[in-house]
């Protein structure tokens, strides 16, 4: 590939096996609103799933906040359509944030039913390791609800162990990077 032609870091072009081209990247502000108009699209079991209680929208505030990550303690990715963002159909969002005062961050994964099963999950994971790996972390870790089983089978999958969670219905996997 000519250097004309490469993707920007974290950039990567996929064509999904239902044959539908996708882009993973960075999320952009200009991703809030299309994140906001397809909240409505999400099953509730997947809100519940990524943010562990009922929610029929996605606010303003949390838009702008979920799309300005601070690159020095935060990481965000999107799987998107290959448009510009802000025209671009957001069908995936994974986010890793630090924890202040430690060498850990946590993660958090939604995969729309749309494209879940394709191995985007897995894809965004091996993302959000690197970029812990890369920042020096000594540990990944993400609360998942005890019945998302295709969670915790990926987590397991990709070398997290399993923790309790200080709420019920709540597993912690956990990723020793070190």
């Amino acid at each position: 590939m000519s250097p004309r032609n490469r993707l920007p870091p974290w950039h990567e072009h996929l064509r999904l096996p239902n044959g539908r081209e996708v882009l993973i990247r960075p999320i952009r502000p200009d991703d809030a609103g299309p994140l906001r108009a397809a909240f409505p699209l999400l099953q509730p079991d997947e809100v519940r799933q990524r943010f562990l209680f009922a929610m029929k929208e996605l606010g303003t505030e949390q838009a702008q906040q979920l799309t300005r990550p601070d690159p020095r303690s935060e990481f965000a990715l999107v799987v998107a359509e290959p448009l510009p963002p802000g025209e671009a159909l957001v069908g995936a969002v994974a986010r890793a944030s630090t924890i202040p005062g430690s060498r850990e961050a946590e993660f958090a994964i939604l995969v729309s039913h749309y494209i879940a099963g394709m191995g985007l999950g897995r894809q965004l994971m091996r993302r959000l390791v690197r970029w812990a790996k890369g920042k020096k972390l000594e540990r990944l870790y993400g609360e998942v609800l005890e019945h998302n089983q295709p969670m915790l089978q990926l987590a397991q999958s990709l070398g997290f162990r399993r923790e309790s969670a200080n709420a019920p219905g709540l597993v912690r996997v956990v990723l020793d990077l070190h």
